[in-house]
């Protein structure tokens, strides 16, 4: 039986992941991906960051389409041209056949890298490696991995976005727009909502979500619907930031204020140079004038602490996070100094062996080498706290799902149909009719999961253990 090193000794193995690091993929800790400004050394007065504030606001993007310079880029990028030559040549339902097929490829690579590693499925490995005074508390069961009550309902309304970055496990861009939400699995969502006591936090994702027609209309009901019934509820909006100066989203930010919305941006770096490399060209400036119009409305500042701002970073590269606390404060000085932004919380995220980044991984032949560290770097603290416990994930379709990242995958969660028929089915919003109905059946791992265990944990709040 294999064993593992403990957490204690977490520091060495990181090091030793950081060995995967090549020029194309810089470390926290380096000078590429710092991109900062000879600036930063100067000194802070309130002169110099209003000043700051004025250069990098750019009024003048505001309403300048992003969409067709990502389209411009994807000319260039050979992975895209196969798709949307794909795509005319056999169609949305031939396309979806395809994905199944590179998915089931995708899996047995991963489990290959795995098997000469010599490690077991995500389960048995998990039981092996706990600590045995602690096996009482770990969510598993005759081995496999339970829910526990939902508290978040995430959504995904919707594949369509003005970007197209490296690393996005959805794989997201200009050139998905059918694949969007309709109005009746968006208030199919709602009533969900509303039946599921449990539920404090609706998750709103994509995709760019606030380019879906039902963005609006599932913000404006369930504030409305929060409020009316006394009910706490969190609402996030996975902003790409770039999108807030689109064609026709002049309002979205004094939209999203107006309904407490929180806000949780993508920023993988504060340096413009490794941005630029991972969303796109201009993607940096547009994010950073993005940042500063939400600032304006009172994101991110504390005198306004209903309007919460927070930034992920995830890393450029086959390498795991920093520690989220001190990447945290460099990114707090740095954004601060040099453009005058504020926020308040940075999410690390780990980069999952899936989508776009596995393809990469295969094509730079650094596959069992990722594995090898997200292996080597599990963390049994993290496991009561896998994001899958507690979170029920809705697909564009209605299907349901335990994590955004087994919908990525294809892996609905099957239970019974709330007909009372006996046989098993893959379940949507239409077949249940309270999540916590969703509590019953064990969630679906594989090799992947790998992802979310490994280091500090990763999970869409960010780090498990910070």
């Amino acid at each position: 039986m294999m064993r593992i090193a403990r957490y204690a000794q977490a520091a060495a193995i990181l090091a030793r992941g950081t060995s995967l690091t090549s020029n194309a993929f810089p470390t926290p800790q380096s000078p590429k991906f710092l991109g900062i400004r000879s600036s930063s050394l100067e000194a802070t007065t309130d002169e110099n960051i209003e000043a700051k504030r004025r250069e990098w606001s750019r009024p003048e993007l505001q309403g300048q389409s992003l969409i067709s310079d990502t389209l411009s880029q994807l000319e260039n990028d050979v992975e895209f041209q196969e798709m949307s030559r794909q795509l005319a040549d056999i169609g949305r339902e031939g396309m979806s056949r395809v994905e199944r097929v590179k998915r089931r490829e995708e899996r047995a690579k991963r489990r290959r890298a795995l098997d000469e590693l010599g490690v077991p499925n995500f389960i048995k490995f998990v039981t092996e490696n706990e600590d045995s005074d602690a096996l009482n508390t770990v969510p598993v069961r005759d081995g496999q991995l339970y829910r526990s009550q939902p508290t978040i309902l995430q959504l995904n309304i919707g594949l369509y976005c003005n970007q197209a970055c490296s690393h996005c496990h959805v794989e997201s861009s200009p050139l998905r727009k059918a694949e969007t939400m309709s109005a009746e699995v968006a208030a199919r969502c709602l009533e969900l909502l509303q039946n599921t006591r449990s539920v404090d936090t609706l998750d709103l994702t994509g995709g760019a979500p606030e380019l879906n027609a039902q963005f609006r209309f599932l913000v404006k009901m369930a504030r409305e619907w929060a409020h009316e019934n006394g009910r706490k509820l969190t609402i996030i909006d996975r902003c790409n930031l770039t999108v807030l100066l689109e064609p026709g989203q002049e309002d979205l930010v004094e939209f999203l204020k107006d309904n407490q919305v929180k806000v949780v941006a993508s920023l993988p770096c504060y340096g413009e140079a490794n941005v630029d490399a991972q969303r796109g060209r201009g993607v940096f400036e547009r994010s950073i004038a993005a940042l500063l119009k939400l600032n304006k409305a009172g994101y991110g500042s504390p005198k306004h602490p209903e309007l919460e701002l927070d930034l992920v970073y995830n890393p450029g590269g086959a390498f795991l996070p920093g520690a989220q606390a001190s990447l945290e404060i460099d990114y707090k000085r740095e954004l601060y100094h040099n453009y005058g932004i504020e926020f308040n919380r940075l999410l690390t995220i780990a980069n999952m062996p899936i989508k776009r980044f596995a393809d990469a991984l295969v094509k730079d032949g650094k596959m069992k080498e990722y594995m090898e560290l997200l292996v080597n770097s599990y963390n049994p603290s993290t496991v009561r706290g896998l994001m899958c416990l507690n979170t029920v994930s809705v697909g564009w379709t209605g299907a349901l799902y335990d994590c955004d990242f087994n919908q990525q995958l294809g892996m609905d969660i099957v239970g019974h149909q709330d007909t009372g028929a006996d046989t098993m089915h893959s379940l949507s919003v239409f077949d249940v009719s309270t999540l916590t109905d969703l509590e019953k059946y064990a969630v679906r791992t594989d090799n992947h999961c790998f992802g979310c265990t490994a280091g500090s944990g990763s999970s869409c709040s960010g780090a498990l253990n910070h």
